[in-house]
């Protein structure tokens, strides 16, 4: 659950709404989602990696990997 609430910040912050999100989604990965399927995927904690890097980008961010020293 943490995840959705991580998403729907980011998404306030940014001034966007989950459909709005669900639909540049969808003309960026070029796969059909609505409001109801990303929600679905965040509390089930299924959401690729992909899509997260493509919620990033969408809302000006990017997902990185840092190694611990």
């Amino acid at each position: 659950m943490e995840n959705k609430k991580f998403i729907r910040s980011l998404l306030v912050l940014n001034n966007m709404t989950m459909s709005e999100l669900a639909k540049l989604m969808t003309k960026e990965l070029g796969k059909k989602y609505t409001r109801d399927s990303i929600n679905g995927k965040l509390a089930r904690e299924s959401i690729s990696l992909r899509e997260c890097q493509t919620i990033a980008k969408i809302l000006g961010y990017r997902v990185e990997f840092i190694k611990n020293t």
